[in-house]
Parts: structure tokens; sequence; C-alpha cells
């Protein structure tokens, strides 16, 4: 398993480097980071954001933290 996590909330360095990430790694697919959030927490943390969690100051008190796990397929 890897954890991307980044303070950033630009998209570039959030969904655009798992993106690119993903297309040259074949051997590696996004989990439902919202659903393992769920597990962990009884509350909503963040916003999710297709596989990925989102937070963000204004609605969450944290710093602007983008969540995306990723697992080895292969």
């Amino acid at each position: 398993y890897i954890a991307y996590v980044t303070c950033s909330p630009h998209p570039r360095e959030t969904v655009g480097v798992v993106s690119r990430v993903l297309a040259e790694h074949s051997g590696l697919s996004a989990l439902d980071t919202g659903a393992v959030f769920t597990t962990v927490t009884p509350k909503t943390v963040g916003a999710i954001s297709g596989t990925a969690v989102q937070l963000w100051p204004h609605r969450h008190g944290t710093d602007a933290m983008y969540i995306q796990l990723l697992q080895r397929t292969r």
C-alpha cells in the first residue's frame, strides 16, 4: 500500500500526480480512500472526490490535505 498525501489543494499536485502515477505504473490501482476513512473515524472528515479525500481549512479545520491510497495489483 502507498498513501499519497500532500498539503496542496492544486489539482496539478493532487489528482494530476495520481493520474500520472497510475498511467505510468500499470501495477498500481487507486483504493477507495473515503471508504477507508469511514472505518477509522465516526464522522465524515473530508470531501470525498472519486477515490480520494480532500480536506479544506474552512470546512474541516485542517490544512488543505489531499489523500489517495494506492495498492499494488501484481
